[in-house]
């Protein structure tokens, strides 16, 4: 009985002759039939040149300094982290900055938050939405000693004081002279002022202006230090509804009384906003993965229920200043994608891309693979049919030229003709084309020996 140890001996063996035995029939095939292979791959590597590639693992998004953008801007990029994707934060003066980043198409910004009524511009091409995000009021704050505190103050009220409407291409300073000239108001009296708004919120808190324009969300650190301030109380816009039929990107909403602050009745009356929306727009060639991990965000983001919005109110295509995606389009209809449900961001896109890249060349690939055994066939048959037409021509030229002093010469001719069958593919693929070939060699043979056929000769 064998000991142990030649048992595992065999069987190491056994397995190293397989696999040799495997690999040296695998070269053999691929030798063969190499020109289909070589078309396999061909099509592959133009499925991949032309398939979706692979996610960037680094998006750059533009935001803001300060405000409310980059506290949100913040939120996605922690999103984005968890599910391998560096989001990098690019700092800007706001909306009308962000734009013109998306717009130059060498810019590798390829996403970023704008103000709605900064959109439309002339040349929006390569810019799309996947929608709004939030609410961003027009916020219009003012020292309480500045009117009668017996009287509710609205936007009309503040024209004449001196108020800050924010730096000069800020979203904030759009808004406000989109507001003034509605009331037939001069954008440029001097009693309207440009800082930017923090310098503006430090300005109205110690007394040197009377009011400011802010264009933020409501957690905005600004406005919550403006909400909270006892000396500093927020306009209302009595006219809001007729604001939102003449500027079509506004909203109305409102805070009841006490909205704020309960126990101190903060305010102490309702009071009218409108609000513009917080949009998500993108450069046209950022990955179709990435949109939908942004809009995954805005859902779980944006889509929780917040001051002024329900529970999955956001994001939605409220603006429609720039055209919607095609992955918004589609995440909106149906939903999140359903791999993506279930599996990582990495993986579900992995799968997606892979299915897309694999299915086409699945439907090319299965004839050629299925047709190997056929051309190997005939491959055989054409290597036979060589050696006939060999065969043939050797007959004829013997029957015209026949020397019989050369009969040795002719027969070691065949001898070679029949090594060439035994030695070809053929022996193997078409063994009966094989064997009904080397009986006609043996047949001319015997004839020569015989000399039946050249008689006379």
């Amino acid at each position: 009985m064998a000991s142990f140890k030649e048992e595992v001996y065999e069987h190491i063996s056994a397995v190293y002759q397989t696999a040799a035995d495997e690999i040296k029939n695998g070269l053999s095939l691929i030798k063969e039939v190499w020109p289909l292979i070589f078309l396999l791959f061909l099509a592959l590597a133009v499925l991949i040149w032309f398939a979706k590639p692979a996610p960037p693992d680094k998006v750059l998004m533009a935001t803001g300094t300060g405000g409310s953008y980059k506290v949100l801007g913040e939120k996605y990029k922690a999103y984005f982290e968890k599910r391998g994707i560096d989001l990098k934060l690019v700092e800007t003066h706001g909306s009308k900055e962000n734009l013109q980043h998306l717009i130059d198409r060498k810019d590798p910004i390829q996403a970023a938050f704008v103000q709605g009524g900064m959109i439309a511009v002339d040349n929006l091409s390569g810019v799309q939405s996947l929608g709004s995000v939030d609410y961003e009021p027009v916020w219009i704050f003012y020292r309480k000693n500045t009117f009668n505190e017996g009287i509710h103050v609205s936007d009309r009220d503040i024209a004449k004081l001196r108020i800050n409407i924010g730096p000069i291409g800020s979203g904030t300073h759009a808004q406000a002279v989109s507001i003034l000239k509605q009331n037939h108001l001069t954008p440029t009296a001097p009693n309207l002022l440009s800082m930017n708004n923090a310098d503006a919120v430090n300005a109205i808190e110690q007394g040197e202006i009377d009011a400011v324009f802010l264009v933020d969300g409501y957690e905005s650190p600004n406005v919550q230090r403006l909400i909270k301030n006892p000396n500093i109380r927020l306009v209302t816009f009595s006219r809001a509804d007729a604001y939102t039929r003449l500027l079509p990107y506004f909203e109305e909403l409102g805070v009841p009384m006490g909205g704020f602050d309960l126990g101190k009745n903060i305010p102490d009356h309702p009071i009218q906003l409108i609000s513009t929306t917080t949009n998500l727009l993108i450069d046209d060639r950022l990955h179709p993965a990435i949109q939908v991990l942004f809009l995954e965000a805005a859902k779980e983001i944006n889509g929780a229920k917040s001051y002024f919005s329900k529970a999955g109110e956001f994001p939605v295509y409220m603006n429609t200043e720039a055209p919607l995606s095609n992955e918004a389009k589609f995440f909106y209809e149906k939903g999140t994608p359903t791999l993506m449900k279930y599996l990582p961001f990495w993986l579900a896109e992995f799968l997606e891309r892979m299915f897309f890249l694999l299915l086409p060349f699945a439907a090319f690939a299965y004839p050629i693979i299925k047709s190997i055994p056929s051309y190997r066939t005939n491959l055989a048959k054409k290597q036979i049919n060589s050696i006939y037409k060999d065969l043939d021509k050797f007959e004829q030229n013997t029957i015209q030229t026949f020397d019989p002093n050369r009969r040795g010469e002719y027969i070691e001719v065949l001898n070679d003709m029949e090594r060439r069958v035994l030695a070809s593919k053929a022996a193997k693929l078409a063994t009966a084309d094989c064997y009904s070939l080397r009986n006609n060699i043996e047949f001319i043979r015997n004839a020569l020996e015989k000399q039946v056929i050249y008689k006379g000769r």
